[in-house]
């Protein structure tokens, strides 16, 4: 099959649409089908260009820089001072290359690529140019959907009385992003039951949850590399409370930062490792001084490539008090390590996290009941053990294998309906 695959979030940038986004390309080309991606460019102009480890073919959309949110692969610079006073986010520095009209360069791309079928990821200005090309084009059209309303309102800040009625007006475009699609995916099943209100008209569009999944091949249990700890100074054979993912609003790191001085007075040779970057790192790094914690903890910045797959073998536990999760790429990725997992009951993360067989869930925001869980794995050598096992039999039902199969019979599965609808 000829696929592209278009979003307007993609790599180098780190978040669950850009990774999935160029896991499901590099797996549908290594299958032998031939496999173009569309996605902002990084530098603001339009090039074609190899993925350079995996050879399929990426369009990069002329773009340009919106400064209300971190591109999530530079360092994101301390907030800018005029007076003493701090200047709102949108003076930041790395700002989110968007693509705001680029439908004559996707005409062009799509045009020399003759796609069989077309895989839209976020439903952003390169999705609605998409549609419109798939439509005018008659090109059968394949969407999934990554996100909750609150991955853009919650780091906006805004106010929670215009909060809400934004998340419910971009609920609804969700959905209507989908209905645009002839066959629709998200991640969980909750993902689906918390956008399509089950209290409805039919869907005449089918959704399906399908986990984005993980390669199982990079991720597996093990000690890390000597090299690995010396490299980022992380200490041997001490617990480590390790975090993976961005560090912005939406993640409520604040809550781990808290729980993590609870945690400090019970085992005081624990350490806090976190992995990523954003917004919110001035102020977590805060808590910690503030708690004179800061020998104990470690932030590493955003960390890709080979060293990732090491940095989860350090781990003892796995953390994450985010409310906001519609799967959680970096969960799959810290449970297929063998880490059991300390996290909150809210979005999807139930699926994959279960209380006393691979970890804890606790209440939203409950930073002692965090606390408590953490301490729970680091003191008890037999029941880590035993959640670790369960952390690698549940990530196997995740190996982005299953996901590649799948995805490959519901483009088939398209195209044999509009195979039927000719005839």
């Amino acid at each position: 099959m000829k696929i592209a695959i278009s979003t307007d979030i993609y790599y180098p940038m780190i978040n669950g649409v850009a990774v999935f986004s160029r896991n499901l390309a590099a797996g549908l080309a290594k299958r032998g089908h031939q496999v173009i991606v569309l996605a902002p460019s990084t530098d603001g102009k339009f090039k074609i260009e190899k993925d350079p480890e995996y050879n399929f073919l990426v369009a990069r959309l002329s773009s340009m820089r919106i400064h209300v949110y971190p591109d999530q692969i530079n360092k994101v610079p301390e907030a800018k001072k005029i007076l003493g006073v701090k200047l709102p986010k949108i003076f930041y520095k790395n700002g989110l290359n968007v693509s705001l009209n680029p439908y004559s360069e996707i005409k062009q791309v799509l045009n020399d690529f003759q796609p069989d079928i077309i895989h839209d990821q976020t439903p952003g200005p390169v999705a609605l140019a998409v549609f419109h090309y798939a439509k005018k084009n008659d090109i059968p059209l394949v969407s999934t959907d990554h996100a909750y309303p609150d991955n853009l309102t919650q780091q906006l800040k805004l106010p929670k009385p215009a909060k809400k009625p934004i998340n419910m007006m971009m609920n609804r475009y969700f959905v209507s992003f989908l209905k645009r699609s002839e066959y629709a995916t998200m991640p969980t099943e909750q993902a689906v039951a918390d956008l399509i209100p089950q209290k409805r008209k039919p869907f005449k569009v089918p959704v399906e949850a399908l986990s984005n999944g993980i390669d199982l091949s990079r991720f597996a249990k093990g000690r890390a590399n000597k090299e690995i700890y010396e490299k980022y100074k992380i200490p041997q054979n001490k617990p480590i409370v390790l975090y993976v993912g961005r560090v912005d609003p939406e993640k409520s790191l604040d809550v781990l930062m808290n729980a993590f001085t609870e945690v400090h007075e019970k085992v005081p040779d624990a350490h806090l490792v976190v992995v990523g970057d954003g917004t919110a790192r001035p102020k977590l790094e805060g808590i910690i001084k503030k708690a004179g914690l800061a020998k104990n903890a470690h932030f590493l910045g955003r960390i890709i490539g080979d060293d990732l797959p090491q940095i989860y073998r350090t781990g003892t536990v796995f953390a994450i008090t985010s409310k906001t999760e519609t799967q959680s790429i970096v969960l799959m990725e810290a449970m297929a390590s063998g880490l059991p997992c300390v996290a909150v009951k809210a979005g999807a993360v139930h699926e994959l996290v279960k209380t006393n067989k691979n970890g804890y869930l606790c209440e939203p925001d409950d930073e002692g009941m965090v606390a408590r869980s953490i301490v729970k794995v680091l003191t008890n050598e037999k029941m880590r053990e035993k959640m670790s096992a369960e952390s690698v039999q549940r990530a196997a039902k995740h190996d982005i294998s299953h996901t590649l199969t799948r995805m490959e019979e519901i483009y088939q599965t398209v195209l044999d309906n509009r195979a039927k609808e000719l005839v």
